[in-house]
């Protein structure tokens, strides 16, 4: 009987054990990808960049945590050609705005997490640009080995001032809004 009720604490443990285990998913950098918005009075230009590592961490099936290095050389404009998109990704990687030869990268890494049900996460984290860190907030779902957000970017929290109507007046059509958009898909 003492063996039965031994096995049976044995095997409650390890199933509990193996219910709430942490396990961390490196995502698949190649495979995922980071569109970004950023939008002026005049209109708005689009663009990609590369994570350089990533991961989920998960807690039996719910999402615990994660960790992102974003490579910030990789700063790609998808909207424009030739010149003027040279010109532009050129002038983004400048220190006018993210400043990639002293910043190559930008971290994002999760704080805190709150299960909102069917898959979904409000994710507050620590965003760092330019070695500034300030904390942000946003909504992620998680569909298999997928994960999905977008997210709200306050660049003049991160004292990218270039164009910006907190920084300078009268800017009028000049004006590039402080907040850029980044739709962010993940495979791991």
């Amino acid at each position: 009987m003492k063996t039965m009720k031994s096995f049976a604490v044995a095997v409650i443990a390890l199933v509990s054990f193996t219910t709430f285990a942490q396990t961390t998913k490196k995502v698949n950098t190649t495979e995922s990808k980071v569109e970004w918005v950023g939008k002026k009075v005049t209109g708005q230009h689009s663009g990609t960049i590369s994570l350089a590592e990533g991961a989920l961490v998960f807690k039996g099936k719910k999402l615990a945590g994660g960790t992102f290095t974003v490579d910030m050389t990789s700063i790609n404009t998808t909207d424009l050609q030739g010149e003027m998109k040279g010109k532009l990704d050129g002038h983004l990687k400048s220190d006018d705005f993210f400043g990639v030869e002293k910043f190559p990268t930008a971290n994002l890494v999760f704080k805190t997490l709150t299960n909102k049900g069917n898959d979904v996460y409000t994710v507050n984290a620590d965003l760092t640009i330019k070695g500034k860190t300030n904390p942000i907030s946003f909504d992620m779902k998680v569909n298999g080995s997928t994960a999905t957000t977008k997210l709200m970017v306050d660049r003049a929290k991160y004292d990218i001032r270039y164009g910006s109507g907190s920084f300078f007046d009268n800017l009028g059509d000049k004006t590039i809004y402080d907040e850029f958009e980044l739709d962010v898909t993940l495979n791991f």
